[in-house]
């Protein structure tokens, strides 16, 4: 892997931990909402990561003739969380049903927060990559002097 693929893969993942990040700070916003555009409480998103090729068609071609394909980190679809809301009592909120139940978020704020510290540990490992790459390209950068 040349030092340009190492920089496009971890920045790939950088970008794609950022709209993680994203997603999860939203969640964390509307831990409480009851109402949303769509009608209900607000659903829980998550982001789906793929693994997909770098480069044109000559790089394909190449990475399939050294029979290493080098990749990157896409965010390739945001899915809604299909857990029913929870049903927490209070009478005298105003979206309470006959029986005043509320129908409340599917978001778990511990497990959000635990999902944000690996979001940013991974974040971290990809910024320490690029770091890495790019001091080992100065390093061969020094050996011609």
């Amino acid at each position: 892997m040349d030092f340009f693929s190492a920089i496009n893969v971890s920045s790939s993942a950088l970008t794609a931990e950022r709209a993680r990040m994203n997603l999860i700070s939203s969640n964390l916003a509307n831990a409480n909402a009851t109402r949303t555009p769509e009608g209900g409480p607000y659903k829980r998103k998550d982001a789906v990561f793929s693994a997909t090729p770098i480069g044109g068609r000559f790089d394909r071609a190449l990475d399939g003739a050294t029979g290493q394909q080098v990749r990157q980190v896409e965010v390739t679809q945001i899915i809604e969380d299909q857990n029913p809301p929870r049903l927490q009592y209070d009478p005298s909120h105003p979206d309470a049903n006959p029986q005043g139940y509320v129908s409340m978020p599917n978001v778990n704020v511990v497990e959000e927060m635990a999902d944000m510290i690996g979001a940013t540990r991974a974040y971290e490992a990809n910024i320490t990559a690029v770091q890495a790459a790019k001091s080992m390209a100065m390093k061969t950068l020094e050996i011609g002097k």
